[in-house]
């Protein structure tokens, strides 16, 4: 999708948005080909032995309180 494309206001396009899915999916595919998934492996390995642990921890922390305050009605069974 071209840029121009990308920044126009989205449409509500009701329960899900295909559009988006679409677009997420041809951008994973483009990353694929790219050959660069065994490198960026290589580079989280990296992070996680290093020095940037603790910070992708810390990050993994405040996503998880964030998750913590989800809507119960969410989750609730019928």
């Amino acid at each position: 999708m071209e840029d121009k494309q990308r920044n126009q206001p989205q449409r509500n396009e009701g329960e899900g948005n295909r559009t988006a899915a679409r677009q997420y999916n041809e951008d994973q595919r483009r990353f694929v080909e790219s050959g660069k998934v065994d490198e960026k492996a290589r580079e989280a390995e990296r992070a996680l032995d290093g020095t940037e642990r603790h910070d992708l921890e810390q990050a993994e922390l405040i996503g998880k309180r964030h998750a913590a305050k989800e809507d119960p009605e969410v989750k609730r069974k019928y």
